[in-house]
């Protein structure tokens, strides 16, 4: 076996496999004999087939088979040897004046293209400044959370047309880029408040409407691309709601009013169990002391993202684009080229963080143990517990279902992705200047996205 490697560039390589005879011939005779041993042929025993009868039967297919599975051991032990960094998968280089006889004393030679990463340059100091906000609590963010909470368990009433107020109960659909039904898309049934609903043209779309009313409704525009939410609505993870461009069909299944709850213990008690406020100074002052933790979150999830966006912007590297869209439209079938056209820069941009993170816990040795994987879990489900219910699950209930959660190893996986993250941004952030600054909640939510 001779294997070879020319780069055609800094970003594209091409792998040459060249097979004789005797590479692949070991390979063959051990599985004709492997499917003698299994075979059910009229007229002979079973395990007594001649492998020359397996030969003449299968031959063809065992030797391309074969020939298959050396080819993919030997390109991938030869890039893990070669210490080669490749994007995607190796893809096959069709050469058509190429034709292969399949027989048993042939020569073969394959071409494979790659997609090799680039080499990326970090040069962050601290002269490199990025803004971090702390959000002060004012009144009118404050008196709006406490409407909020009261309307939320309050007195419902069902009035024939949307107002300004009001809660939607509608049924989602997701759409196609054509309008139709996104058949196998997201659908769920939602309670949407038009208070939430950031965006007046959407908002006013959604007033005046009946029972059974149909309309078309761009979600990540009604609440700012807010992924949090739109996750609680669709009932999705909020990295999927992050990346969904589509519009959903919504269907009015009924128009609700709620009527603020009075400031009782009755209320009190619902709200954080019994005898933890009894007045109502110590109701506001817990409700004050939530909203300070969310805006310590907002705060976060707002450095983070333009750290992202500092980082993409002042790191300069190119892909291997052409390729990657040519391994993105062989490993997904349905994937069109009208899709991959509005798509790829999206993915372009994800691929450079990946490369980035990916960088940043190597050169600086950032160690990723279980004990990190196993909280972050814990956390996110704690989260989503939280969203159907306001009592809290015992340490023990939510270890067990961590534990379980984790057995999947899709889950495993995104949540060890979005530690690396995490950890790739503390890095970071340990690096650059955060300029500190106050700004109230108001002010906060007006900034650009």
């Amino acid at each position: 076996m001779n294997i070879t490697q020319e780069k055609v560039d800094a970003l594209n390589a091409i792998v040459t496999i060249k097979l004789a005879p005797e590479d692949y011939t070991p390979g063959v005779e051990k599985a004709i004999k492997e499917q003698a041993k299994k075979a059910k042929v009229p007229g002979f025993r079973p395990g007594m087939v001649p492998p020359a009868h397996i030969k003449k039967m299968y031959g063809k297919s065992i030797l391309v088979d074969t020939i298959n599975t050396l080819l993919q051991n030997s390109l991938g032990n030869y890039i893990t040897e070669n210490k080669l960094e490749v994007l995607g998968q190796p893809l096959p280089k069709v050469d058509r004046e190429k034709e292969f006889a399949w027989d048993f004393n042939e020569a073969y030679e394959f071409d494979y293209e790659l997609g090799l990463a680039p080499v990326i340059d970090l040069k962050f100091s601290a002269k490199d400044r990025v803004t971090q906000y702390d959000i002060k609590v004012d009144d009118q963010t404050l008196a709006d959370r406490i409407k909020n909470i009261r309307r939320s368990y309050g007195k419902m009433t069902n009035p024939d047309v949307s107002a300004d107020d009001d809660v939607l109960y509608a049924e989602l659909k997701q759409l196609s880029a054509d309008g139709s039904i996104f058949e196998g898309g997201i659908t769920n049934t939602a309670s949407i408040r038009l208070d939430q609903v950031t965006n007046d043209e959407v908002k006013k779309s959604l007033l005046g409407l009946k029972k059974d009313d149909v309309l078309t409704f761009d979600i990540q525009k009604a609440f700012n691309n807010d992924a949090a939410k739109v996750a609680g609505l669709l009932k999705i993870e909020e990295d999927e709601a992050a990346d969904l461009k589509s519009d959903f069909e919504l269907t009015v299944k009924n128009v609700n009013r709620l009527e603020e709850s009075d400031l009782n213990q009755e209320f009190f008690d619902k709200l954080f169990g019994e005898g933890v406020a009894t007045t109502e100074e110590e109701f506001r002052a817990k409700i004050k002391e939530e909203v300070e933790t969310m805006m310590v979150q907002d705060s976060e999830r707002r450095l983070q993202n333009d750290i992202y966006n500092f980082v993409l912007a002042n790191i300069n590297f190119e892909l291997p684009n052409e390729f990657l869209k040519r391994w993105l439209k062989a490993t997904n079938e349905n994937l069109t080229q009208d899709e991959l056209d509005k798509d790829y820069d999206n993915f372009a941009k994800n691929l450079k963080w990946t490369l980035i993170e990916n960088k940043i816990i190597r050169d600086n040795e950032i160690e990723i143990k279980y004990e990190d994987v196993f909280e972050l879990a814990k956390i996110r489900l704690d989260q989503q517990f939280k969203m159907y219910s306001p009592q809290p699950l015992s340490e023990e209930q939510l270890g067990q279902y961590t534990v379980q959660y984790l057995q999947n190893k899709e889950n495993g996986s995104k949540i060890f992705e979005e530690i690396k993250a995490i950890k790739a941004l503390d890095f970071l952030k340990s690096v650059v200047t955060l300029d500190k600054k106050e700004i109230t909640h108001q002010e906060f939510s007006k900034l650009p996205a």
